[in-house]
């Protein structure tokens, strides 16, 4: 009897601005991404999750990133997101504790609200340049998104909550998606803004997507823009701030 084929799979972040990038041009292109592709959540652990991380012998795939690399990402995002027509204000990250938004989505994800959050929480962060860390700011995010903040604030300092964060980040590792936006289907692997449009065909050839879809790709990110994607992709694995 044949197995049915895996979903394809979207590891996201708030933190990167590649990230919000990536996940505005999919959805722009393939409007049935969310109920086609699995979101999956990728943050920077704070200790308490590190160590059960280490714990399961799964360790987070992340480096901090250099001043000079972040001061070239500041210069590569403007630049990007000039040519795709989005307008950018970057945060500015003082300690900023990531599970806060993260388990927060995980939290709307169990109420069906996930969809609605994540698309709020990158506006905020990635177009409004807001602190989406401070348990405030995701409050407001969520109530402006109509929705009820309580279980999304306090997700964080909930134990099931928490353990269902550590999966996801035990998926992370099993799947070896060492940096984000970070793109899954069957046996094939894309990494960055620029393995947008192959993780695109793909959907294509598997029967996910129609080429009507497929027709207007061509016309959607600039080739002097596409030529640039990839610096920083190539680079450590995904962090931004």
């Amino acid at each position: 009897m044949s197995r049915k084929p895996a979903k394809p799979v979207l590891y996201f972040s708030f933190r990167s601005p590649y990230s919000w990038m990536a996940l505005r041009q999919l959805e722009a292109r393939f409007p049935e991404a969310p109920e086609t592709v699995e979101y999956r959540p990728w943050w920077e652990p704070d200790e308490r999750t590190r160590k059960a991380l280490d714990g399961r012998g799964a360790p987070f795939p992340y480096i901090p990133m250099s001043k000079a690399k972040h001061l070239y990402i500041l210069q590569d995002v403007k630049r990007l997101s000039e040519g795709m027509g989005y307008k950018v204000a970057w945060p500015i990250d003082i300690d900023p504790w990531w599970e806060v938004p993260h388990l927060g989505w995980l939290a709307a994800r169990r109420s069906g609200q996930d969809r609605q959050l994540l698309a709020a929480l990158m506006s905020a962060r990635w177009e409004r340049g807001a602190d989406i860390c401070d348990q405030d700011v995701l409050r407001a995010v969520a109530e402006e998104a109509g929705i009820d903040p309580l279980p999304i604030v306090s997700a964080v300092d909930d134990p099931d909550i928490r353990a269902e964060g550590l999966e996801a980040l035990v998926r992370v590792y099993e799947d070896d998606a060492f940096g984000i936006p970070y793109f899954k289907i069957g046996r094939f692997r894309y990494w960055g803004l620029d393995r947008l449009d192959g993780f695109l065909q793909e959907l294509s050839a598997a029967g996910l997507r129609t080429d009507d879809a497929t027709a207007v790709e061509d016309d959607v990110i600039p080739v002097a823009i596409a030529d640039r994607i990839g610096a920083y992709d190539h680079d450590t694995a995904g962090g931004c701030g």
